[in-house]
């Protein structure tokens, strides 16, 4: 696991801190007590069992989640409660093969405020190619989206979601759907654009294989935090096994 440049300090770095969070849909408490301190740099594995309110403290930081406690950013020559800008990849959405939209047509009906059917002007298909340059991904841009694999939809999701370069990086499920290859060299990327830009992410995952190499703190919840640490301190907890061989299965 690599050295962290900032440590446990914030006096000269960014930070996303969470306090005592809590969430309530009706009558059910989907999160309670959740307090998080996330520095730019860092690489944060969120894991629990389905239903345990992942997508929902995702929501809650994005801003589309109401919730009691409190949620703020921290950077040099920044207002301590000023918000951070957020990169978001969702859980890859599913396109048709046989839709005619192209890679550069995806980036110009989200980067331009041009009409599809006209095309890329020549600045925005620079744009485009820059973009996916920083994913290692400009080989895509003329291809059809719905005949992308897993991998390479998530590279083009994730080249959105760097521009504007972010504070935060926030991915749901990146791995889902990509095979293992095409998971290693996901990882990587992601690996080497917090280290290029040191910016944090946060990402959601079901996969474990990869978070001792990568990670560097996992956060274990289900409705709460149940343990918090290094990969090694988190996967080889009690709560870990309570959680994920309470049928007697293996992870």
């Amino acid at each position: 696991m690599r050295k962290l440049k900032h440590g446990d300090s914030c006096d000269s770095s960014c930070c996303l801190k969470i306090q005592n969070l809590a969430v309530t849909i009706g009558s059910d408490r989907i999160l309670r007590d959740v307090n998080l301190h996330i520095h730019c740099g860092q690489m944060v594995a969120l894991i629990g069992p389905n239903g345990a309110g992942k997508s929902t403290l995702i929501k809650a930081i994005l801003g589309q989640r109401e919730y009691d406690g409190l949620i703020t950013f921290s950077a040099p020559g920044m207002r301590h409660r000023k918000m951070p800008r957020i990169g978001y990849v969702p859980q890859s959405p599913s396109f048709d093969p046989g839709d005619p939209v192209t890679v550069a047509d995806l980036f110009g009906c989200c980067q331009s405020k041009r009409p599809a059917f006209l095309g890329l002007s020549r600045d925005m298909r620079e744009k485009c190619m820059e973009c996916l340059e920083r994913v290692h991904g400009e080989d895509l841009i003329d291809k059809r989206v719905g005949t992308l694999s897993g991998g390479e939809l998530q590279r083009v999701l994730l080249a959105l979601a760097l521009e504007p370069l972010p504070n935060i990086l926030i991915l749901d499920e990146p791995l889902s759907g990509v095979d293992v290859e095409g998971q290693t060299g996901l990882m990587d990327m992601l690996d080497e654009i917090r280290k290029r830009f040191d910016l944090s992410i946060l990402m959601t995952t079901h996969d474990f294989g990869m978070l001792h190499q990568y990670a560097d703190k996992v956060v274990l919840i289900d409705r709460a935090v149940l343990k918090k640490g290094t990969p090694e301190e988190v996967l080889k907890s009690d709560e870990f096994r309570r959680i994920f061989h309470r049928r007697g299965g293996n992870v």
